[in-house]
């Protein structure tokens, strides 16, 4: 199994999640209409794909995971939508598999062979179109007043080698137009859309077991520890349990030179 295996029932649950006002401004930002194909990398429980299912036809999803993709499968079916699952890496789809007008990426990119990308994007970018890298996150900007305690947590918790591991990607997400160099593309814009949930602290407790570096996997009997410390740091910042939370949801644009 993969490192991601025992994430597969937690991951949608309690990931900040990207809300219908972003996959509405990327589509309208973006001029996608039915005629458009899509193909979604690292495609985990299918969150990109099936966000963006109102506005494109073919729809393909790509994971080297087979629980993500069974989560995947059961989530287009809830949803009614045709979606073509592929396990597997995405550098090693086959040339059959066609272009596509919008090649979407969430949470994978690190993951991706980085002297790959300019070969895989040209042979499945079709001309004109996109490829967006998306996230959603906690907002950084001290609005979200207890997610420095979280991260001190998330970073006692977290097996230190993936720790670093993960901390990479985020850095990949900032630094995409030196990762593009070389390649025919180059990023081109960021569309950002900014959202206001309440989240229990319960929930944030259990996002950490979300993370390939503090899975249940990785924590095994220190799950239980791990979830009533996180509450301990978390409670008192609460009202009845229940904090603030500000989302940020970004697509990051790459277009051909």
């Amino acid at each position: 199994m993969g490192r991601f295996a025992t994430t597969v029932d937690l991951y949608e649950q309690f990931r900040p999640p990207y809300p219908p006002a972003f996959f509405r401004e990327v589509a309208q930002r973006l001029a996608l209409t039915k005629q458009h194909a899509l193909i979604d990398i690292g495609t985990g429980p299918g969150l990109l794909a099936l966000g963006f299912a109102d506005y494109v036809g073919r729809i393909v999803a790509v994971d080297p995971e087979p629980n993500m993709l069974a989560a995947a499968r059961q989530a287009a079916k809830q949803a009614g939508r045709d979606v073509t699952l592929v396990e597997g890496r995405a550098e090693d789809l086959p040339e059959s598999i066609g272009r596509f007008d919008l090649v979407t990426i969430g949470r994978a990119l690190h993951w991706l062979d980085e002297s790959t990308l300019g070969p895989l994007f040209e042979r499945l970018v079709a001309p004109g179109g996109v490829v967006a890298i998306c996230a959603s996150s906690s907002v950084t900007d001290g609005r979200n007043a207890w997610l420095e305690e979280y991260t001190a947590a998330r970073r006692h918790w977290s097996n230190k080698e993936l720790w670093s591991e993960s901390r990479s990607g985020q850095r990949v997400h900032r630094e995409l137009s030196s990762l593009l160099q070389g390649t025919t593309f180059q990023a081109t814009e960021e569309i950002r859309v900014e959202s206001v949930k309440q989240t229990s602290v319960a929930d944030l407790a259990q996002r950490m077991l979300t993370f390939s570096s503090s899975s249940p996997a990785v924590l095994g009997a220190k799950v239980e520890p791990m979830l009533r410390d996180v509450e301990a740091r978390l409670m008192p910042m609460s009202r009845d349990g229940v904090l603030t939370e500000f989302v940020v949801s970004t697509a990051e644009i790459a277009r051909r030179r």
